[in-house]
C-alpha cells in the first residue's frame, strides 16, 4: 500500500508547515481575505498575498507527494487528509481552550453573529446585534466587546456603526455559553455617507482585555 515512506513523510512535513502558516488562532487570519483556497488567505482588499499563494503551492505539493507514497487508494487518502486538515485546527484550539488557555484566549465564536439596521429617522438608526460567545475556561472572564465592517462591504460602515453606542462590557462565567442581545440607537450626525438600513451576517468582533485583543 505504500509506496514511498520519503514521500509520505515528506508530505506530513509540508502539510504541517501549511497548517502553522495561517493557523486561525488567537486571532482570524482569514477576516480580511476575500479570496480563499483550502486555510490560505489568496487575495485581499489590498492585492495579492504571498505567503498564501506560497502556502496553496505547498499544499498541491504535499499532496502530491501523498499520491506518489501510495501505492493505490489516491482519491480516498486525498479526501481523508482534505478533512482532517479542515478539521484539525478547530480540534486543537478547542483542546487548548479547554486545558491551558485563559482569559480571552479562552473564548470562542462561531462567526454566526448578525446585525440588523432600522432607519429611526433623521440620523438616527435602531442597531441590534445578536451573537453568541462561548468561555471555555473554568474561571469568569471580562472584555470589552467591539465590532468590525466586513472587509467584504467595500468601504460601507455596517457592523462598526455599533461602536457608536459602546463600549460594551461583556463578562462570562466559567465553562458558559452565554447569548449576547444588544440594541441601541446609533447617533449617525457625525458619520458621512451612512446607510439607512440593511443586514450584516457572519459579523466580526474584537474582543479586547487591556492591552490584549484577538479578532474573531
Amino acid at each position: 500500500m505504500i509506496r514511498s515512506k520519503v514521500a509520505l513523510i515528506s508530505s506530513v512535513v509540508i502539510l504541517s508547515i501549511c497548517m502553522c502558516l495561517f493557523f486561525p488562532f488567537p486571532s482570524n487570519v482569514m477576516l480580511e481575505a476575500n479570496t480563499i483556497f483550502m486555510s490560505f488567505p489568496i487575495r485581499n482588499q489590498d492585492g495579492y498575498i504571498l505567503l498564501g499563494i506560497i502556502g496553496s503551492i505547498l499544499f498541491i505539493i504535499a499532496m502530491i507527494l501523498l499520491v506518489i507514497g501510495m501505492k493505490k487508494y489516491h482519491v480516498r487518502t486525498i479526501v481523508i487528509v482534505i478533512i482532517v486538515y479542515s478539521l484539525l485546527p478547530n480540534f486543537l484550539i478547542t483542546m487548548y481552550q479547554e486545558t491551558l488557555a485563559s482569559g480571552i484566549t479562552a473564548i470562542s465564536y462561531d462567526s454566526n453573529g448578525e446585525c440588523d439596521f432600522e432607519d429611526a429617522g433623521e440620523d438616527l438608526l435602531n442597531g441590534e446585534c445578536n451573537l453568541i460567545l462561548h468561555n471555555r475556561s473554568n474561571e469568569a472572564v471580562s472584555f470589552e466587546l467591539e465590532f468590525l465592517d466586513s472587509f467584504m462591504e467595500d468601504d460601507v460602515r455596517m457592523g462598526a456603526l455599533m461602536n457608536l453606542a459602546g463600549p460594551y462590557r461583556i463578562t462570562i462565567e466559567s465553562n458558559h455559553k452565554k447569548s449576547i442581545h444588544l440594541k441601541k440607537l446609533l447617533d449617525l450626525s457625525e458619520v458621512p455617507n451612512h446607510i439607512n438600513g440593511g443586514t450584516s451576517s457572519n459579523v466580526h468582533i474584537k474582543i479586547i482585555d487591556g492591552d490584549k485583543t484577538r479578532t474573531l
